[in-house]
């Protein structure tokens, strides 16, 4: 794969189903892409976006950066972050979150898999 670049905010996504169990508030609904994968699978960086709700989620080791939209991201037993445009956030493998997305929100990430 050669180098590239793409324009997140008007890129083309995928549905992206939501477990309906994650579901704790709205209709959110989820789309993605990934713009790139190592060969074992560990390293992942890719385009995500949710529209408003609130869903459940264990988190992977991540970092993103917000490029639209609001959310409020609880973590269980920690911190509570609102984040939007602009705003970087890194999470742990195995945090139990809560999203309350108010806008529709679109990160592009860095996933590593344990």
């Amino acid at each position: 794969m050669s180098s590239f670049a793409v324009h997140v905010p008007d890129a083309d996504l995928e549905p992206d189903p939501l477990d309906p169990s994650q579901i704790l508030a709205g209709s959110p609904e989820v789309s993605g892409k990934v713009l790139w994968e190592s060969a074992d699978g560990r390293q992942v960086r890719g385009i995500w976006q949710i529209t408003p709700g609130t869903v459940g989620d264990t988190e992977a080791d991540e970092l993103f950066v917000v490029v639209s939209g609001r959310a409020t991201i609880a973590v269980e037993g920690g911190d509570t972050f609102d984040v939007g445009p602009g705003d970087a956030c890194v999470l742990r493998e195995g945090d139990r979150t809560v999203w309350t997305v108010h806008e529709t929100l679109r990160k592009a990430y860095q996933i590593t898999l344990g």
